[in-house]
């Protein structure tokens, strides 16, 4: 059997803004097949043996164990999710300082930043998507 290797389609575990900073909450998303291990180093409760589409309440921490934000983590497994793979979306306080700290602890942990529609392409090139040409 012969593979392909698609360009689109990202082998990093990418992370980003989902909303826009200063708002009551900020939802910050992370995807790919290290997107729950990597959130669960720096969440205060273990999230790696949890049921997909299931929310779990606790805090985001440094490498000091300091607490950044109370926050509420969202999960999915793929093939289930967006993107079609594993995700996790974190709910936190919506200031540009905790939104930039949590992205912080998420680099620091193994993300990637995310690049401008890079959350589109992976459903589309994962063939989970497709485009339609309009009728007429």
């Amino acid at each position: 059997m012969q593979t392909y290797n698609n360009p689109l389609i990202s082998t990093e575990t990418i992370c980003a803004l989902a909303t826009q900073p200063g708002g009551a909450i900020g939802v910050i998303r992370i995807s790919g097949s290290k997107a729950i291990e990597i959130v669960d180093s720096i969440f205060s409760k273990s999230i790696l043996n949890a049921t997909a589409n299931t929310l779990h309440y606790g805090e985001i921490i440094d490498k000091d164990q300091q607490t950044i934000d109370e926050v509420v983590v969202s999960l999915w497994r793929a093939p289930h999710s967006y993107t079609g793979e594993d995700a996790v979306e974190i709910s936190c306080h919506g200031s540009a300082y905790i939104l930039e700290q949590v992205l912080h602890q998420l680099i620091e942990a193994g993300c990637q930043q995310a690049k401008p529609g890079e959350y589109t392409n992976e459903p589309i090139s994962m063939a989970k998507w497709t485009y339609r040409k309009p009728k007429r």
